[in-house]
């Protein structure tokens, strides 16, 4: 990359790639192709192996699939990449509940209210599902069933 291409703020070709493969699933996601959203969220973490954001993503397309312990393992990832993401403590919670792991799955709902998405309605209803969730978890002490936002929005999940 020359001088001038750094001064005046063009970035690299390769990472010219890897935020076209990042869009390119957040697009192909947005369409419903989670599959070949999945594809091009490999292609980018390849380029990056430490973007938090990726893994997210990743995760949200796994559960979309029905692969949830793919799913979870690219939240746990992410979360030991970036301890405090909200959207990855939400969406691990309710897969954790999912498989009756419901102490786990406490942790996270609580981690995710410690730290919440910015403020909006979309925020709101996250956080006010994660607050009636873990009262039903402390009340209950097992199992129970909860009720499940819609999984694909979850917080700073295209971020």
């Amino acid at each position: 990359m020359s001088f001038w291409s750094r001064f005046s703020g063009n970035k690299p070709k390769n990472e010219q790639k890897r935020l076209d493969y990042l869009s390119e699933g957040l697009a192909l996601e947005r369409q419903g192709d989670f599959e070949a959203a999945l594809t091009s969220y490999q292609l980018a973490l390849r380029d990056q192996p430490t973007n938090h954001r990726v893994l997210q993503n990743m995760a949200i397309a796994y559960s979309r699939t029905g692969r949830q312990t793919e799913a979870i393992r690219c939240y746990r990832r992410a979360l030991e990449i970036q301890p405090k993401l909200s959207g990855a403590h939400y969406g691990l919670a309710f897969l954790l509940l999912r498989k009756g792991e419901t102490d786990n799955a406490a942790f996270h709902l609580e981690a995710f209210l410690i730290d919440p998405p910015a403020p909006s309605a979309e925020a709101d209803r996250w956080i006010r599902h994660a607050r009636e969730t873990l009262e039903q978890i402390k009340t209950s002490g097992e199992s129970a069933p909860v009720a499940e936002l819609d999984t694909g929005d979850y917080p700073e999940a295209s971020e």
